[in-house]
């Protein structure tokens, strides 16, 4: 299993765009299989946290190369950030219930 954490923060001014662009990803994510996908923000309504969850490295690279997602990161990026995204690999220890 491959696990990644990205974070970031947009502008104040990009944050409402930014969440209907991951919506827009997010509806091609669910119809699709062999991993999960979560999207969290901070109090702040301007730092967002993406963790991703693959089967395997083919799972990944389906998943980095859906158009939607594409587009989100790439106005997600043009924005401005406030600095650059946060790319973690994580390795999982333990879970209460299976993540896959």
């Amino acid at each position: 299993m491959i696990t990644v954490k990205v974070t970031y923060t947009v502008k104040a001014s990009f944050a409402q765009q930014n969440l209907q662009n991951i919506q827009k990803f997010m509806e091609d994510f669910k119809k699709m299989e062999g991993f999960q996908y979560a999207v969290y923000t901070s109090n702040d309504g301007n730092t967002f946290t993406h963790i991703s969850h693959h089967t395997n490295e083919d799972i990944q690279k389906a998943v980095l190369s859906v158009p939607s997602f594409l587009a989100f990161q790439q106005q997600r990026d043009a924005s401005g950030l406030i600095g650059a995204p946060q790319i973690e690999v994580l390795k999982s220890i333990d879970s209460v219930r299976p993540v896959l």
